[in-house]
């Protein structure tokens, strides 16, 4: 299915200018990009960070049992993906939840036949909880269900343009690196994705194309390989 893709969405990325929770009109914006993808035919699969709200990793370095610290982040992500769902319906599209982590109040547990289903109904599907298991993050969650559902591609979607030779805030002469390997991501430790996420990526022969999510039009022409992003392959 050449027209399912995975979003990845890192928390930070609905805190807007605040710093920490979330900002609703930020969500907004993104849930607009989301809807001019979703109009040109795509089946779309999203995956949300939890760091706007609690960071497993953070927790852990400060005390917490690394494994309640991870399920802690896994609950963040849901509140995220329930907050995304609410605004994408607003604009009238049908959206589903799924969790990892069962919880039938709030969200369907992750079934793939059933997620398949919902995406072949045009229903968009984010996926919650990240992979249900702690030491994982969303990136590796993000590279798993991607591959469980047969898509075509992944976007991270982050603040920056794409990825750089170095630190384009701190550099004027960054170079924006068009089309680089996975084993470059690896081998120069990227810090894109996790290591574990790109390796699942390479596996399934997935392309991870990383883009500015605040820019106008910045999915779809990422997705036609126009503009400026960055392509793993």
């Amino acid at each position: 299915m050449n027209k399912r893709i995975l979003l990845k969405l890192s928390g930070e990325a609905l805190m807007g200018k605040s710093p920490y929770g979330i900002d609703v009109s930020t969500i907004n914006t993104i849930a607009k990009e989301v809807k001019k993808i979703y109009k040109l035919g795509y089946q779309i699969c999203i995956i949300i960070g939890g760091g706007n709200i609690f960071r497993g990793i953070k927790g852990a370095s400060e005390g917490i049992d690394r494994s309640t610290s991870d399920y802690m982040g896994m609950l963040a992500t849901v509140m995220n993906a329930l907050s995304f769902q609410s605004c994408l319906e607003k604009i009238k599209i049908p959206t589903r939840v799924q969790s990892a982590i069962n919880m039938s109040q709030v969200a369907e547990p992750y079934i793939k036949r059933k997620a398949v289903r919902h995406l072949e109904k045009k229903r968009i599907v984010i996926f919650a909880a990240g992979t249900g298991n702690p030491f994982f993050s969303t990136d590796t969650a993000a590279a798993l269900r991607a591959s469980e559902m047969n898509c075509s591609m992944i976007i991270k979607a982050t603040k920056v343009d794409g990825i750089y030779d170095k630190d384009p805030i701190k550099f004027k002469n960054a170079k924006l690196l068009k089309n680089i390997s996975y084993n470059e991501v690896i081998n120069k430790n990227l810090r894109v994705m996790d290591l574990t996420a790109i390796s699942l990526a390479k596996e399934s022969s997935i392309p991870i194309i990383v883009t500015n999510i605040f820019k106008d039009n910045s999915l779809i022409t990422a997705l036609k390989q126009k503009g400026k992003y960055s392509k793993i392959s």
